[in-house]
């Protein structure tokens, strides 16, 4: 049977969210969005049905339609208390990266998930790419031996057009800069790859040519892995004069992977001492083309999701997950604020703790 779904903001990402919906064949019965003009658009896009009911006020619509599963595509700082009201009200979530900006907030989310018993799934959706299944499954099968390092690069280019699309981008409250915003997926991915487990971050942030944004537009750090293993982040938005590239590597004793393309859709280099497969087949086998950064995993989750709501199991991706990769992000931000090694876990920390940091 169809679920109900709906969705909670209209803005740039919502047309993945909408198209993975209709895929899935959800039964809409809801779009919000403060700004009526994107309803209005998503729906022409879409031709869905004129009689799909349309919200400013997503309190409003969580009581009227009832609906089963909401997707949260709002700035990233309204993420929290929108997901807990809609927990409340016994919705089924997938929430767009990050989960929320703080570790409090994503700590409630789980914790009133499973008081109501409802699934939530942290929209990483780069974990569904092909490229990145294969080498996940190499990942657990022990294909590398002993893990050594692995390293996440996201060199990408945003300008000042990009932030006055949206006056939120960019701000300490509601976003966060190039680590939290454009380089979250890439990595939350080398988390979950090289052992999940941290043990320290050592980090350092700049703005270097985006005065007109509160946060970083630069980030790098490094991380020891509880497995003893060691893992290095690169984020920037200033690559002249275009997105260049995000890639992935793993190197490990028997084995070493990139995985490269606009959203680590291609795998550039399969290596493995067992020689269980062909390079070049992989190489051709678990690529894929699309046609923007967002790649093409949100329908994948999507039947994810529904498949776990349907059989009562947690989705692939869990809100845990995404306080995961939240988590690292907050610790790099912290470790470049007090200019020092930062252990991990962390149990408090918000982007609103680094407001001022490049005044």
């Amino acid at each position: 049977m169809s679920l109900k779904y709906a969705i909670i903001g209209c803005g740039r990402i919502s047309p993945n969210h909408i198209a993975a919906a209709v895929e899935n064949e959800l039964d809409i019965v809801g779009l919000c969005d403060i700004i009526p003009e994107n309803i209005e658009d998503k729906m022409l896009k879409f031709d869905l049905p004129q009689s799909t009911p349309r919200y400013t006020d997503y309190k409003e619509m969580l009581t009227k339609e009832n609906p089963q599963l909401v997707a949260i595509c709002t700035e990233s700082g309204k993420h929290g208390q929108i997901a807990l009201d809609c927990i409340e009200a016994g919705c089924n979530l997938i929430i767009e990266k990050p989960i929320a900006l703080s570790l409090e907030e994503a700590d409630a989310i789980i914790e009133k998930a499973k008081d109501k018993n409802v699934k939530v799934s942290a929209c990483h959706q780069n974990r569904f790419n092909k490229s990145i299944q294969k080498i996940r499954e190499a990942v657990e099968k022990e294909r590398f031996g002993r893990l050594l390092h692995g390293t996440a690069h996201i060199r990408w280019n945003r300008g000042e057009e990009y932030y006055k699309q949206a006056p939120w981008r960019g701000t300490w409250e509601q976003d966060g800069g190039a680590l939290m915003n454009q380089c979250i997926h890439n990595i939350d991915l080398l988390r979950w790859m090289m052992g999940d487990e941290i043990d320290e971050v050592v980090g350092m942030t700049a703005n270097l040519k985006h005065n007109f944004i509160e946060a970083e537009d630069l980030g790098m750090a490094l991380i020891k892995f509880s497995n003893g293993s060691y893992g290095i982040v690169e984020g920037t938005t200033n690559i002249f004069p275009k997105n260049l590239e995000e890639t992935l590597y793993i190197f490990g004793e028997k084995g070493t992977i990139k995985a490269g393309g606009k959203s680590v859709n291609l795998i550039e280099e399969w290596q493995f001492a067992d020689k269980q497969d062909d390079p070049d087949e992989v190489k051709a086998n678990y690529q894929e083309n699309p046609p923007n950064v967002y790649g093409f995993g949100h329908n994948p989750l999507y039947a994810d999701v529904i498949n776990a709501i349907h059989n009562d199991r947690d989705p692939y991706v869990t809100a845990e997950h995404g306080r995961r990769a939240l988590e690292l992000v907050l610790a790099i931000y912290k470790s470049a604020a007090e200019g020092k090694t930062v252990k991990l876990p962390l149990d408090k920390c918000s982007t609103l703790d680094f407001e001022g940091r490049f005044e």
